[in-house]
């Protein structure tokens, strides 16, 4: 199954979402989004930084995210940067393709 970091912020509503019910509450909210959607959650933590949330997702497919981060950033507590992650085989297997390609300028 494809699995996907995402990278979430909170606004001062989301935040005092979080203050008031909890990080465990926001965690177990992700991890039944993300099995209605056919998918299951990896990890969840909390940061300093840029991000105030990391969270890896194994998930069945490219909409079954985008809809969840559709909705997330919706909502208008929270914003959401996905990135898609390949394993080293996935790597290999794409290292192994010959593409067809001319640089710009060439």
């Amino acid at each position: 199954m494809p699995k996907y970091m995402i990278e979430a912020n909170y606004t001062a509503d989301g935040l005092k979402g979080v203050l008031a019910k909890g990080g465990s509450s926001r965690r177990d909210v992700v991890q039944s989004m993300a099995a209605e959607l056919g998918g299951s959650l990896e990890s969840f933590y909390f940061a300093f930084g840029d991000a105030d949330a990391f969270v890896t997702l194994d998930m069945p497919d490219n909409v079954s995210v985008a809809a969840a981060a559709m909705t997330v950033s919706a909502s208008g507590a929270a914003s959401a940067k996905t990135t898609v992650l390949l394993t080293p085989e996935e790597v290999d297997e794409a290292a192994k393709k010959s593409v067809n390609y001319v640089p710009p300028g060439s």
